[in-house]
């Protein structure tokens, strides 16, 4: 039996030739996300296990999104935590005031995630790269504070959902949002609980990386575990030249469940 890109992804990253859904696997990961509201919980949960080391300075990203600039005082501590933070361990993807702005939008535009990677967030849109062709999720604070020290997370293997959207827009207004939108309507605010959607089908190929994005965001509003979209032309074309380091494209088998 073939697997799913998602089984796919995740079977890599636990070093197995194969997975299955609903097992428990220890995967490491290529990318760990926090910002300044989650960020200063992984610290202390680090702080608290006696930690104060990181697996990897260039696998770890940490964005001033929600506070700042700085409303008052206690914004500006969560932001300063961070800050500090990234400076005694040189977080290679920490960005200043200037440098930041929507986290999920600065990690694909800075080429810093990239297709086949397995990336954890403690935030529950982090499954916006999986436009990109990534499986990428949230997590709990105290589960990045883990990942961060140890290079791994722990996951139990999401069942998928193959979704495939075919025809074409009846007017230029209609655009990646309508169409998960139009999903959640039809499935329901949990229809997706714990699975992975995976996109595909002639609509969503001619679809633009920004509409892909919006598309891939919005999977926990269905109660995704990820949403991933088939890796093409377009996303290569978005990739080549900008991502950090080399990716690797992963394809549903035709007989995945």
């Amino acid at each position: 039996m073939g697997m799913t890109m998602t089984q796919k992804i995740i079977a890599a990253h636990a070093g197995l030739p194969e997975v299955h859904a609903g097992q428990l696997v220890t995967a490491k990961v290529d990318m760990v996300l926090s910002n300044d509201i989650t960020g200063p919980v992984a610290i202390r949960e680090m702080r608290k296990v006696g930690m104060d080391t990181v697996f990897d300075n260039t696998k770890i990203a940490m964005i001033p999104d929600h506070f700042s600039p700085a409303k008052d005082i206690k914004s500006a501590e969560q932001c300063k935590a961070i800050r500090d933070f990234a400076k005694a361990h040189e977080i290679k993807h920490y960005y200043e005031v200037g440098k930041m702005g929507v986290e999920h939008c600065l990690l694909p535009e800075q080429g810093i995630v990239g297709a086949g990677q397995l990336i954890i967030g403690a935030d529950s849109h982090t499954c916006t790269y999986g436009a990109v062709g990534a499986f990428s999720t949230g997590m709990g604070s105290t589960d990045i504070a883990a990942a961060m020290i140890s290079g791994e997370t722990w996951l139990k293997v999401p069942e998928a959902i193959k979704v495939t959207v075919t025809g074409a827009p009846t007017n230029k207004y209609v655009s990646g949002k309508d169409v998960i939108l139009h999903l959640i309507g039809m499935i329901g605010v949990d229809g997706a609980l714990y699975k992975a959607m995976e996109f595909t089908g002639s609509a969503i190929r001619s679809l633009s990386m920004d509409q892909r994005l919006s598309i891939s965001n919005m999977a926990i509003e269905a109660g995704g575990k990820a949403g991933l979209i088939e890796v093409d032309d377009i996303t290569r074309a978005y990739m080549d030249g900008r991502t950090e380091r080399p990716y690797t494209e992963y394809h549903s088998d035709p007989d995945a469940v």
